[in-house]
């Protein structure tokens, strides 16, 4: 089977399929697990107190959020996504956040109740997916508090087959998304690759399993592809947070003002 490339004119029609197809497999993605556990690390303290207001920018199906409100239950949440579909599966799991559709490849304005919003944002798997990255994150700076925290993940090391067909327009080392991250005017605070040695084992199986993990993880995985995820579940954490080495690259960068405490 060939694997088609997401069209180079991603639209609306495109990501609702992609979550009714994949959703379920992104809730028990190991790789996902590890991101998790990256993001409320540099989320740190301040994302739990009273008066922290999180955006997740590209927020699916909603699983990242749905875990933020368990780590962080004294946060008001929000999340923006191209997809309807993304957006209703969101909705029944947090009813109380605020979910909108926003386009951030388009041109189009911040939704009045979330500019100058957020004081924490997490940008997690969405600027590989975009053909202007440098202008999203200036984007971001206008749904965010002055001073506030700007969370960032995205791949590194090679595409896999999956990852062209979904869009990939590309993968990053950490001096690149520093770079990106500087030019956009944010202040860097860490840019570094992570998840040295099992989240990279974990992308190599990946790799190899090449154009056959459609059929692997499409709609309801099979019981191999369940007890494979399962397993890197159980370990995928025993990776450094920080390394040069690590296929998974991560930032945390601040838009300038005073921090929020």
């Amino acid at each position: 089977m060939v694997l088609p490339d997401a069209p180079a004119d991603v639209d609306d029609t495109y990501w609702n399929s992609h979550w009714q197809r994949y959703s379920e497999a992104t809730r028990l993605n190991p790789g996902q697990r590890y991101r998790r556990k990256c993001i409320t690390r540099m989320l740190g303290s301040t994302a739990g107190l009273s008066g922290a207001t999180i955006l997740d920018v590209g927020s699916g199906a909603g699983d990242l959020l749905e875990m933020l409100s368990r780590k962080f239950p004294n946060a008001e949440l929000a999340g923006i996504d191209r997809s309807d579909k993304g957006l209703e599966v969101s909705k029944q799991l947090l009813p109380n956040s605020r979910l909108r559709k926003v386009d951030l490849d388009a041109d189009q304005t911040v939704p009045p109740d979330l500019e100058k919003w957020a004081s924490h944002i997490v940008c997690s798997e969405v600027l590989e997916h975009m053909e202007r990255p440098l202008l999203v994150l200036k984007k971001l700076a206008d749904y965010m508090k002055p001073g506030g925290t700007l969370v960032i993940t995205v791949p590194g090391g090679p595409k896999s087959a999956f990852d062209r067909s979904i869009g990939h327009f590309r993968h990053y080392t950490p001096a690149h998304l520093r770079r990106d991250l500087e030019d956009a005017g944010y202040r860097v605070d860490l840019a570094t690759g992570s998840g040295f040695p099992m989240f990279n084992l974990y992308r190599l199986v990946i790799l190899m399993r090449g154009e056959k993990l459609h059929q692997d993880i499409d709609g309801k995985p099979g019981p191999l592809a369940r007890c494979v995820m399962a397993a890197f579940r159980a370990v995928i954490g025993c990776s450094f947070f920080a390394s040069p080495w690590g296929w998974q690259v991560i930032a945390i960068a601040r838009k300038p003002g005073e921090r929020f405490r």
